[in-house]
């Protein structure tokens, strides 16, 4: 019998940008077990920058609906999120699935959940969430907007028949935090693609980029993600402006317009050291691999949140990472990579300099086992498979629980 998932609080498939984006599209595009159907709600203007126009569409084997919201701000995505569950539950009804599966990503939606979840039940449905990070901790947000995602993250868990925790850290939180709910919790890990750039030292456009950003192979460090606060850059900068490295720092992330990239070059005075370099963003995938792969050493900085897909790459591509030292990168990490704190980042720097090739090249290779033990997308595709296709999934949850993570 077909088990059908619905898949909500994504942008959609095809991905363009963001971690849970590319999740569906790996999830889709690696899929095993042909007995799983796959529903994707996709925001239309998603849809869009790939050409497509049609109200349903199939990418990866998925069925996909697109979903119309007006732009009304910050809300915008809890209007899409409700919308595209609601209508994923009237597609079930359409079809008469058999115990259809709602897998909701992030936590937007919980003051809405209760109603939504009466509507699951009565089909006959399962409503699995992915917690995401801490989402109510970032940087970027008003304090009451902090509040709202708190309250909306405790009725989600409330809710919720099966919480899908993509870090360790991020499951016992769950667990820890809201044990009056009793939560069913597992842990499956976020994947990364494992494969080498194609891309060679004589390429074209490997040359103009690395001539045009005045940057050498091997003598740069390197961070790619979003410019916030949370993921550190302030630490990171002073970190290495402070330390006695004669290489560059390149800072692969969109800072136009970007308020606290302004006050970070006032406070800091990065922009009168030529070592710091902002080399905008890279959008070609083949290209940003070559980067990785030929970087000294990748800075990573992220505190908020679980698996951190940036932190995957790296680790699967350059040869040597330095990491913020809390509890979600070192659960990643593990012994394949250096650790700093906040305020001595300076000297974990001057550390791995001193480090000869034999050393660096043990942590690459046990930062690459690493990975291919534990995040390729092949397994976490397999994992997921397993929790949508069992037929007593809150047994096998419950054991697996208490066999595998906490017990």
């Amino acid at each position: 019998m077909t088990k059908t998932v619905y898949i909500v609080g994504s942008k959609g498939i095809p991905a363009k940008y963001g971690g849970f984006e590319t999740f569906v599209e790996k999830l889709t595009e690696f899929q095993q077990d042909k007995d799983i159907q796959y529903y994707v709600a996709c925001m239309r203007e998603n849809s869009a920058k790939s050409g497509i126009t049609a109200d349903t569409f199939e990418h990866n084997g998925a069925k996909c609906y697109n979903i119309d919201v007006p732009n009304i701000g910050p809300a915008r995505a809890i209007a899409y999120d409700i919308a595209a569950l609601n209508k994923a539950i009237e597609i079930a009804k359409e079809n008469n699935d058999q115990a259809p599966i709602f897998y909701v990503l992030a936590c937007r939606i919980g003051p809405f959940i209760s109603g939504i979840k009466k509507k699951i039940k009565a089909i006959g449905g399962t409503l699995m969430v992915n917690p995401d990070g801490h989402e109510w901790l970032r940087a970027k947000w008003s304090l009451p907007v902090r509040k709202y995602w708190k309250i909306s993250e405790q009725l989600m868990v409330k809710h919720a028949d099966l919480l899908i925790c993509d870090s360790k850290n991020i499951e016992s939180y769950i667990q820890n935090d809201y044990a009056k709910y009793r939560p069913q919790t597992t842990y499956i890990a976020y994947g990364t693609d494992t494969t080498k750039s194609r891309l060679t030292k004589v390429d074209d456009k490997v040359r103009t980029w690395y001539f045009e950003k005045g940057v050498i192979e091997n003598n740069y460090y390197l961070v790619v993600g979003r410019f916030v606060p949370e993921n550190n850059y302030e630490a990171m900068i002073r970190g290495f402006m402070a330390s006695s490295s004669d290489k560059d720092f390149v800072l692969i992330t969109n800072v136009e317009e970007n308020k606290f990239y302004d006050k970070l070059r006032q406070e800091t005075g990065f922009d009168k050291d030529p070592r710091v370099k902002f080399v905008g963003t890279v959008y070609d995938q083949e290209l940003l691999k070559y980067i990785r792969e030929n970087a000294f050493a990748y800075f990573h900085g992220h505190e908020v949140g679980g698996t951190n897909p940036s932190l995957l790459e790296a680790l699967e591509s350059t040869k040597l990472n330095l990491l913020l030292d809390v509890g979600f990168n070192r659960e990643v990490g593990e012994d394949g990579a250096l650790y700093w704190k906040k305020d001595q980042l300076a000297s974990v720097i001057n550390q791995a300099e001193q480090l000869d090739e034999q050393a660096i090249a043990d942590l690459n290779q046990k930062s690459s086992k690493r990975i291919e033990e534990v995040f390729t997308w092949e397994k976490i595709v397999t994992d997921y498979e397993k929790v949508f296709k069992d037929r007593n999934a809150e047994n096998f949850i419950s054991s697996r629980w208490c066999r595998n993570v906490w017990c």
